[in-house]
């Protein structure tokens, strides 16, 4: 059986800082947005915040990044480029952060008060910690 070819982009490594500003632009959202009660704009700002601090992450340290529809072959790819440690403990979070993506964005379900502050917590914890590293 042959593994999937993953979709990257080099991207010059300088350009971490935009993803580092998206990713900060994202948490601030979630943030104004837990404030109000928002729980799906909760949900899908801190998903956005996790893949662009996750982005920043992979262009800083390996000048590249996904660009395939599937954001979990970025794992992948956090796997192979970073060389941090904790970095597995910290990518078991995001892998939690990114199967949420679909029910938040697609689902006709509505995220609750209880998911949107437990993927917030998840959320600002790997933010926080990319952010160090970075």
């Amino acid at each position: 059986m042959t593994s999937k070819k993953v979709k990257t982009a080099e991207v010059d490594r300088s350009q971490y800082l935009n993803y580092k500003k998206k990713a900060e632009e994202f948490y601030k959202s979630m943030l104004h947005a837990e404030k109000e009660g928002y729980w799906s704009a909760v949900g899908l700002n801190a998903v956005h915040c996790a893949i662009s601090i996750a982005d920043a992450l992979l262009v800083r340290y390996g000048g590249r990044r996904s660009i395939d529809r599937d954001h979990m072959v970025a794992l992948d790819l956090m796997k192979q480029n970073l060389k941090i440690d904790g970095v597995g403990d910290k990518l078991s979070a995001f892998r939690r952060i990114l199967a949420k993506k679909s029910l938040i964005e697609y689902d006709n379900a509505v995220f609750s008060q209880h998911d949107a502050l437990e993927i917030l917590k998840q959320a600002e914890r790997f933010y926080i910690w990319a952010r160090q590293e970075l």
